[in-house]
């Protein structure tokens, strides 16, 4: 049987909670053992505990994995080295930056034979810290990948792009693209028919690396257009409601089952993403989706067709440069006005998620990984 410690910095709302608890889940059998290490859920962020829970999955919490690196994590990395000297784990899988940090580290100390994965589900090389952080984290996440690193895995070819030949992150052999994975037959349960006034949602954690300040200038500059609804929670809520001033509604975190169904068109602001859930849940959901152009969103959306004023559109979506006011509300307009386009991005986008995005598919490949490198 293979041992599988798999490492997480938190279980809050998004893509990699879900990613780790269908992984722990379907990987607990006569082949594979896995055990789910998370650290706290920060206050303002929503926890996914009741799902890994309905999962059959009951993570190990070690309190001091704060999402921020703090003094407590020689703490934690000594709790997780005590941790895989008692559940001699095969493989030890982190997820996210500051799991991968810790989980790694601690490996270094842990002598016994022991293959070390790590799954960059986006990056925090831009656009969140300051100069001097971003090399600190650089710099650990170089050391990491040649000392005790066995394979690195991302989400998307632009991200392969990004980490390996952007950021000189590891070598070319370590790198496996395994794309993020949905429970599609949940998503396609939400289709519903258009309103008569048609609805923008964006959906995801209120932070600053989102940008919904984004979004709710688009909404300013386009008035009685359509309703704009911010759908999640974060520490930035209270900030983004006044500055919003009413003209959005902030509809908090709400189940897919409420929010696909009330929502025409999917917007996504971000200034940084590997590979964006909500824009895959949309897609399954046939939803036309809009984005700025930053990470796996441009393999997400696929080639551009044909290029508007100051937008790009893709076979299953439209993109906007990060933070361009002008150009996503321009690509907004041009899909709230066009029904035939709206048609084909979400007859192309539906295909496509079911293709490569579901939950079946990235098991299957996370298996393969395992059995190839032990």
């Amino acid at each position: 049987m293979t041992r599988i410690l798999r490492v997480i910095a938190r279980l809050n709302v998004g893509g990699p909670a879900q990613h780790v608890v269908w992984l722990s889940e379907a990987l607990q059998n006569e082949e594979f053992e896995t055990l789910l290490v998370a650290g706290t859920v920060p206050p303002g962020e929503e926890d996914m505990s009741a799902f890994a829970a309905a999962h059959g999955v009951t993570p190990l919490i070690i309190p001091s994995m704060s999402r921020e690196l703090s003094w407590r994590d020689g703490t934690t990395i000594f709790k997780l080295w005590r941790l895989m000297v008692h559940f001699r784990p095969d493989i030890v899988h982190t997820h996210t930056a500051k799991a991968g940090a810790v989980g790694r580290l601690a490996g270094l100390l842990y002598r016994r034979r022991c293959k070390f994965i790590h799954t960059f589900h986006g990056h925090i090389f831009h656009s969140y810290y300051g100069k001097w952080k971003t090399r600190v984290f650089l710099a650990v996440e170089r050391m990491l990948a040649r000392l005790n690193t066995a394979r690195i895995v991302v989400l998307s070819p632009q991200q392969l792009v990004e980490i390996r030949d952007t950021f000189k992150i590891g070598r070319p052999e370590q790198f496996v693209v395994i794309p993020l994975g949905i429970d599609v037959e949940a998503i396609r349960s939400t289709v519903n028919g258009h309103r008569s006034t048609p609805t923008v949602g964006i959906i995801g954690r209120l932070t600053a690396i989102k940008n919904h300040d984004l979004f709710l200038r688009v909404a300013a500059r386009m008035p009685g257009a359509a309703r704009f609804v911010v759908y999640g929670d974060g520490a930035e809520r209270e900030r983004l409601e006044r500055l919003a001033g009413g003209a959005v509604e902030f509809a908090g975190t709400r189940p897919i089952d409420e929010i696909y169904p009330a929502v025409d068109i999917v917007a996504l602001t971000s200034r940084n993403e590997g590979t964006p859930l909500a824009l895959i849940e949309a897609m399954a959901a046939e939803k036309p989706v809009i984005s700025t152009a930053v990470g796996g969103v441009v393999d997400l959306l696929g080639q551009v067709m044909e290029r508007g004023d100051g937008y790009d559109v893709r076979a299953r979506g439209i993109t906007a440069a990060s933070d361009d006011e002008a150009g996503f509300a321009a690509g907004l307009e041009r899909l709230l006005g066009d029904d035939a386009l709206c048609r084909r991005i979400v007859n192309e986008g539906k295909t496509y998620v079911e293709k490569h995005h579901s939950k079946e598919r990235l098991i299957a490949d996370m298996i393969r990984l395992y059995r190839a490198i032990e």
